[in-house]
């Protein structure tokens, strides 16, 4: 996989009008400034659209301008999150609230400082001709997931008076394939992958998103070390500022942010329908009434005790000075 984090100048040269169209047609400008401080940020997975808000921030210079020079580290199967944030080689890195959780009951001095996916993406995905609508649905149903995920099936049972007893857990690899075949009825997997992967096959599915129904698990969030917050605030407060400016670039263009994707990861073998679809999905789970009012990243009060509630239920005790908000009053100038 090609891990660069920019396109060189040779790159621009070579592509020409396709590489200035996407930054062109995202509205985005031109303006470069000196980087000053080198920052690591370490994504959660494998390049694509997931994360196309950081690379046009990377792109467009938007950290470049306010004094960084950062650099984006892809996550994967063999590249935890927490590491590199814990012993500093990464000022922030973008985890999840349940595996944040995990991480601080062993000591990690982790904060949460923003909240890109306001929904979380889990679904239960089904076949049009046999939906699962809503949690009562699930009962009599044989559901393919990996066994790991049975806290997760079990939480969004508690929360909604489903008996777990009275559906057939059938152990699966992270495909689309045995709901196809009809080897399953439905599938727990994420809203932005197996059901997008059937949709480009021609496969009508229907997805049920957990998040609909009380299973608040706050996900794609930032992490950054007590330390960190502590002593280079003001690079945190600069490449989170950057991170917003992207994100409502992507939000204003998702087709322009895949693009770009492409661009930047010709070599990451992805699908251009599939990533724009992707991109496309990403948006209600990003955005919503609250970020419109408060801005990109924001939770409430409220969030965080319906985070603390399902937490519970997935085995982890956390409380509500997990999360730090005072990174972003400060970006969006609360």
């Amino acid at each position: 996989m090609n891990t660069r984090t920019g396109i060189t100048r040779r790159h621009l040269l070579a592509t020409g009008t396709a590489a200035f169209g996407a930054s062109a047609a995202l509205g985005l400008s031109s303006r470069r400034a000196l980087a000053q401080s080198k920052v690591s940020f370490q994504l959660s997975w494998l390049h694509s659209t997931q994360f196309a808000g950081s690379y046009i921030a990377l792109q467009e210079g938007f950290w470049r301008e306010a004094g960084l020079d950062v650099s984006l580290q892809p996550g994967g199967p063999n590249a935890p999150v927490e590491p590199p944030v814990v012993s500093g080689s990464a000022l922030i890195g973008i985890s999840a609230a349940d595996y944040t959780a995990a991480a601080v009951e062993e000591g990690a001095p982790f904060r949460i400082l923003g909240v890109a996916m306001q929904k979380n993406p889990f679904v239960i995905a089904s076949l049009a001709g046999n939906p699962v609508n809503v949690p009562g649905d699930l009962e009599g149903k044989r559901i393919g997931m990996a066994l790991a995920n049975t806290p997760v099936l079990q939480a969004l049972c508690t929360l909604n008076g489903v008996d777990i007893d009275a559906i057939e857990v059938v152990p699966t690899q992270y495909s689309p394939q045995p709901l196809v075949a009809g080897e399953v009825d439905c599938l727990l997997c994420w809203e932005t992958d197996l059901p997008v992967a059937m949709t480009i096959q021609g496969v009508d599915n229907v997805t049920m998103l957990m998040a609909d129904h009380d299973y608040a698990v706050h996900s794609q969030t930032y992490i950054a070390t007590e330390d960190s917050l502590a002593n280079r605030r003001a690079e945190i407060v600069a490449l989170m500022a950057g991170e917003v400016r992207g994100w409502e670039a992507y939000r204003a263009d998702t087709d322009a942010a895949t693009a770009l994707t492409l661009e930047m990861f010709p070599d990451a073998g992805l699908d251009l329908e599939t990533q724009k679809l992707q991109a496309a999905r990403q948006v209600p789970l990003m955005f919503s009434d609250l970020t419109d009012a408060n801005g990109f990243g924001w939770w409430t009060d409220e969030t965080v005790a319906a985070n603390i509630e399902t937490l519970a239920l997935l085995g982890r005790t956390v409380t509500p000075d997990l999360w730090d908000r005072s990174i972003l009053e400060e970006v969006h100038g609360a």
